[in-house]
């Protein structure tokens, strides 16, 4: 053992300080894979391992996994309560850190535990627990497993109908897998024997018992055949009573099947008053017991060893953490003293870089005595550059004086334009007041105004006028526009004229004697022949112009 667990130390070693889970993992890994070929020892110094790394690092789904594995060994070298004792710590850690389904899987393993210990009421209430667990996320194949256990227990402690809910709820959750319904079928049968109906629990057992494969389900099909024997012997069908246990005894393989089956032997023979036979059946019985018992005192002892051997090697692992932490502590001593040696060297490289730093200094001022003979000259360039700047400031202000004076003549082409335009439109509401009277129609005279008053609108004399001054103003812009677009007609100009003096569409359309959705509509053509693809981008093309 100790050959080995110096082999160990020397190839997993690494892993055991492993600073991720994936590592871990892999570890727990070979100690579940260790445990399933009945390396029971290497499982449970490896699972030790994982779990102490898991706990330093509060890894709780590997220290959970963990300790459910090492449960599952104890268990399997038959020391239930140090295999209860980890499962609880797992059931502790699956409630505060980890879902339902790891909750599950541990409530269940401890069920089973108190089932084996024949404490019936215990192993209810896991089982129960679970049961709850798995009705409140709704997974149909767990909560029939769950009733299943629990309607096998309810028949242990004599709750019949208890019992009967849930083996029909059971059948309902796992209509589609019949390996497992199964089980709930021979509970139910039993149920029905314990209730005195012998005839169908004898046909339901019947029913079953071809649907166990020879080799499958081999508990399942010992704990049948005694049914079916304690059925036949209370119906006084001996002969078949002892057939179903002898068959019993042929499937039964590991040790508590064949109690089993010796027991219900004896007590077959017993009652068919073959008392020889019934006299072998008890001297078999004691006779395997005895071996039983001798197997777990074995198994008890080499837990016990194996306990030993992990508690030393935990120790071998303190002494190697202890190892660590002093070189670690030296390498930190190391460190400083490096950091130490660094601050040297960077405050000899300032000293250095200071003494570079004076010398620079009295290069400079050597180098601005040679720049003040320097500057004497170019001040005299400076004062000729001062002058030019001055004179291209003023041209900028000239510049700057043109354009105000184009912007306020702008202003009042802008300020007559609108005149004209409510001038039009008051002469409108007048046309159309007055076209609107039948006394005016009838009056030659009225009438003849009214027309003059509608020629004048259509009249060009006013934009003539103001096409004169607007070119005087913004001298260049017409010409151009007409150069770069010589499509537009004498109106797109017009109205682009107005458009250039920031004109609304309203006001555009009172001065053109139209609609405004005709004045939109006309925006829109003019910039189609333009180029532009958004009507809204006009003013601003016609302002770069």
């Amino acid at each position: 053992m100790r050959f080995f667990s110096n082999y160990f130390i020397f190839f997993f070693c690494p892993l055991l300080f492993a600073q991720n889970t994936v590592q871990l993992d892999s570890l727990l890994r070979k100690g579940i894979e260790a445990r399933i070929e009945m390396q029971y020892p290497l499982s449970l110094e490896i699972l030790t391992n994982v779990r102490t790394v898991a706990e330093e690092n509060q890894w709780y789904k590997q220290q959970f996994l963990a300790l459910n594995n090492i449960g599952t060994n104890y268990y399997a070298m038959l020391d239930y309560g140090e295999a209860l004792d980890n499962y609880l710590e797992a059931y502790t850690i699956a409630l505060k850190h980890l879902d339902n389904n790891e909750e599950m899987i541990v409530l269940n393993n401890i069920a089973i535990l108190y089932s084996k210990e024949g404490d019936l009421p215990k192993a209810q209430e896991y089982f129960l627990k679970a049961y709850v667990q798995a009705k409140e996320h709704n997974e149909s194949i767990k909560i029939g497993i769950y009733a299943i256990n629990l309607g096998i227990v309810a028949n242990q402690l004599n709750r019949l109908d208890e019992a009967t809910n849930y083996l029909t709820e059971a059948n309902e959750m796992l209509q589609h897998k019949p390996s497992i319904a199964i089980i709930g079928d021979i509970a139910l049968a039993e149920n029905k024997y314990k209730r005195g109906e012998f005839l169908v629990a004898q046909s339901l057992a019947q029913q079953i018992l071809p649907k166990l494969e020879p080799i499958a389900n081999i508990e399942e099909r010992v704990l049948l055949l005694i049914l079916l024997s304690n059925i036949t012997k209370d119906i006084d069908e001996g002969e078949n009573s002892i057939l179903y246990a002898q068959q019993a005894l042929h499937a039964a393989e590991n040790y508590e099947n064949k109690i089993m089956a010796y027991e219900q032997l004896a007590t077959v023979y017993e009652k068919s008053k073959l008392y020889s036979k019934a006299l072998r059946a008890k001297d078999s019985l004691i006779s395997l017991s005895a071996s039983v018992n001798n197997m777990k005192n074995g198994k008890l002892f080499e837990t016990n060893r194996v306990k030993f051997e992990i508690a030393d090697y935990q120790r071998e692992l303190k002494l190697n953490k202890e190892l660590n932490q002093r070189e670690t502590t030296t390498l930190y001593g190391l460190l400083g003293a490096a950091i130490l040696i660094i601050f040297l060297i960077a405050w000899a490289l300032r000293n250095m870089y200071l003494k570079n730093k004076q010398r620079k200094i009295l290069n400079k001022r050597s180098k601005e005595i040679i720049n003040l003979e320097l500057q004497k000259k170019e001040s005299d360039n400076l004062l000729l550059e001062k002058q030019l700047v001055a004179k291209e400031t003023m041209a900028l202000l000239e510049q700057e004086r043109l354009r105000n004076e184009i912007e306020n003549r702008n202003r009042k082409l802008a300020t007559k334009a609108l005149q004209i335009s409510n001038r039009n439109e008051l002469l409108k509401e007048v046309i159309n007041s007055l076209s609107g009277q039948t006394e005016v129609t009838k009056n030659a005279l009225l009438s003849k105004k009214v027309k003059e008053l509608k020629m004048l609108l259509k009249g060009d004399a006013e934009w003539e006028s103001f096409l004169t001054h607007f070119e005087e103003v913004n001298h260049g812009f017409l010409s151009t526009l007409k150069k770069n677009h010589p499509e537009l007609t004498v109106n797109d100009i017009r109205y682009l004229s107005n458009l250039y003096m920031d004109l609304s569409s309203k006001e555009i359309a009172s001065l053109f004697n139209i609609t405004v959705e005709a004045s939109r509509k006309r925006k829109e053509r003019i910039s189609s022949k333009i180029g532009l693809k958004d009507s809204q981008q006009l003013y601003s093309y016609i302002s770069s112009i």
